[in-house]
């Protein structure tokens, strides 16, 4: 691991000495590339020079206790039993540190809540769940835009879409993609029963057109009348965008925005994620074979996780994780959730690359 540290910081160096050179400023894309790599380097290499100094110390301690004077190996004796649970708790830290971050976590993302089975009682459940998602968004800072609505008949959303501006914003919301499941007694229930209705949310990061290897050559693009409800913009004019990458056959398509230029980055960042996914396809196949993902597959039908309003328990079944807040989990409350999932997925990368 030292060895390992060492050729880091010797890399944060160099990122520091790049970032002195007046003539990086003016390149402002490679500027941005090099400051970035170098603050996320920051806390692992601060973590790395407290660490360094503790060894140091403990190696001093440790020749201390070859000493003839009783009093000085007594001192040493002291010292290593503060140094060492220091050195042990900092290569914990540092071994968290080190795992590989995903290249999609800085990334803003567009969300998509649409109703699952349940009917008019499946709407309003989405409502809630946008709620809950916009509370917890306003608490984080970040900047929304509703890019699509298709009202429910009773109320509610039969779907909804935005985009989401912010730190990190994938980083904290990529494990929600999947199925959720409510059971509560719903608003058009007469006679008191707990019906069970879900809703779907899918997460897809935004990507820059420079960070996709995709020749713009090899891109079929058509466009075609936008179909059901959904606003004045529907049925109206060919506004909806299907895009085709010719080598794969993959095709990505997009009717959820206002207009055609809407449609077109949408169906974009959906074509960009499936290609990435397909890139990756052999090695997350490797890795499922070996361990069950956390996340799963990412499939809409995949149920991740059940708000029970009777019991006002929440349940995320991916990692056994049961809590009994749910009114302050729908009120935007969910950062438990969201770090235990990232702690699970932490643990599951580490035990991987140790028994790797």
């Amino acid at each position: 691991m030292i060895d390992k540290l060492t050729a880091i910081y010797s890399r944060y160096e160099q990122l520091e000495e790049q970032l002195g050179n007046p003539d990086l400023v003016s390149d402002l894309s490679r500027y941005k590339k090099v400051n970035k790599e170098y603050k996320d380097l920051k806390p692992l290499i601060e973590c790395y020079l407290i660490y360094a100094d503790i060894i140091g110390n403990i190696n001093t301690s440790q020749e201390m206790l070859k000493d003839n004077d009783f009093d000085m190996r007594q001192m040493a004796h002291e010292e290593l039993s503060v140094l060492l649970p220091q050195k042990q708790e900092l290569e914990e830290q540092i071994k968290m540190l080190l795992i590989p971050k995903d290249p999609a976590d800085s990334k803003n993302v567009i969300l998509e809540i649409r109703s699952g089975t349940g009917g008019d009682e499946a709407a309003i459940f989405a409502s809630d769940l946008f709620r809950m998602y916009s509370r917890y968004m306003e608490n984080k800072g970040w900047k929304t835009e509703v890019l699509d609505v298709t009202e429910g008949v009773l109320g509610g959303y039969s779907k909804i879409v935005l985009e989401i501006q912010g730190d990190e914003v994938y980083g904290h919301l990529k494990f929600e993609s999947g199925a959720h499941r409510v059971q509560r007694v719903p608003k058009t229930e007469s006679q008191g029963r707990v019906h069970t209705s879900a809703a779907t949310v899918a997460i897809i990061p935004v990507w820059e057109d420079e960070e996709i290897n995709i020749n713009r050559a090899d891109l079929k693009i058509d466009t075609f009348r936008a179909s059901g409800a959904g606003g004045q913009h529907v049925n109206k004019t060919e506004s909806a965008i299907r895009i085709t990458h010719l080598p794969t056959g993959i095709v990505s398509e997009s009717q959820d925005g206002r207009s055609q230029h809407q449609n077109k980055e949408i169906a974009m960042q959906k074509l960009y994620q499936r290609i990435l996914d397909q890139q990756t396809a052999a090695k997350q196949s490797e890795l499922a074979a070996q361990r069950k993902s956390l996340v799963g597959s990412g499939d809409r039908s995949e149920k991740i996780r059940t708000y029970n309003y009777p019991q006002n328990r929440c349940t995320d079944h991916r990692i056994n994780l049961t809590l009994y807040n749910l009114d302050q989990i729908m009120d935007g409350q969910i950062d438990g959730i969201i770090e235990a999932l990232q702690v699970a997925e932490n643990a599951r990368i580490l035990e991987g690359s140790e028994n790797g």
